[in-house]
């Protein structure tokens, strides 16, 4: 164990005693001798200022209790929190790139360091994590960051966007709720002001963000949670339908593990394993149907397996 381990333990060790610790527990936790462990209380005391003392009557050591209470100072962490901190930010720049990569810069080095002097490497994180986008559209800094900021901030918007129905770009006036990050792509749900609704945006169609100097209305989260929860997908709204699917064995595998909404029921029955999901839309749950080919059946409602049929049709004609 590297003198940074073990004086995050000897730390530890103080804090949670409620008698002085004698110097045999600390030998037996931190499997070290008795000369090792006075040099760290050394290091404790006069290099970090702890208030470190012998107390006679116990025979062990402790903080002084009547000095304030100490804490290490600095960046102090151990290998496994620094890891995991590493990782989440490796995680947040393959989300967005750029995001906080310049604002942690200065941490990392820190960070490096301090793995550095526990005879870690912090370039095994990199090594030994991947995180690969699918189908994921990065928007550019230049539109995430405003927009990031009016829904932080809570003030309106003005941008044009280019609707993927074809019908051109429209300037929009909105007062942004929320920043949704789904299967790899950033959407703003905002209340817009020409529609008089809430909407998704994608932020790779936004152009152009202006943030406002006024103040966006807020909506309850209730009703935000309504719309983004009530149903499976990124559709939002009301749930028109239960989706009622049966998978094969085979598929059921993985299906039966999985999450596809939080009001989902699924059971296995003697012909496979069914689900039930609620939508509100028909297009993202027959593409995640049709996602499973042959081994998925959409048993209900009608027009949902009259979707996917229709679908299938079109496909078939096309081979």
């Amino acid at each position: 164990m590297s003198r940074f381990d073990r004086i995050y333990r000897i730390h530890e060790l103080f804090r949670n005693a409620r008698y002085p610790v004698p110097m045999r527990t600390f030998m037996e936790e931190l499997e070290a001798s008795r000369n090792t462990i006075t040099r760290d209380f050394e290091y404790l005391r006069d290099a970090l200022g702890a208030p470190l003392e012998y107390c006679r009557e116990h025979n062990g050591h402790r903080y002084n209790p009547l000095a304030p209470v100490f804490e290490l100072p600095g960046f102090w962490m151990n290998p496994s929190e620094l890891y995991a901190l590493l990782a989440c930010e490796q995680l947040l720049e393959n989300v967005q790139p750029g995001l906080i990569g310049n604002r942690l810069a200065p941490l990392k080095e820190r960070i490096r360091h301090l793995l550095g002097e526990s005879g870690h490497g912090a370039d095994r994180i990199s090594e030994r994590i991947q995180i690969q986008p699918i189908q994921a559209r990065h928007a550019a800094h230049q539109i995430f960051d405003p927009v990031a900021e009016a829904t932080l901030s809570g003030k309106q918007l003005t941008f044009c966007y280019a609707a993927r129905s074809g019908t051109g770009s429209k300037l929009r006036n909105v007062h942004p709720q929320k920043l949704l990050h789904y299967r790899s792509n950033w959407y703003l749900l905002a209340q817009c002001s020409q529609a008089n609704e809430l909407r998704l945006f994608s932020l790779d169609r936004i152009a152009e963000p202006d943030i406002n100097d006024v103040d966006a209305q807020m909506l309850a989260v209730q009703e935000l949670d309504a719309f983004t929860s009530s149903s499976f997908g990124i559709f939002g709204g009301d749930p028109k339908g239960t989706a009622h699917l049966r998978f094969s064995e085979h598929s059921a595998q993985w299906v039966a593990d999985e999450t596809w909404h939080a009001g989902q029921m699924g059971e296995w029955r003697d012909d496979g394993y069914h689900l039930k999901v609620p939508y509100s839309d028909e297009r993202e749950i027959a593409m995640e149907v049709l996602r499973y080919g042959a081994d998925v059946e959409v048993l209900g409602p009608p027009e949902l397996r009259e979707e996917v049929i229709l679908r299938i049709r079109k496909m078939a004609g096309m081979y």
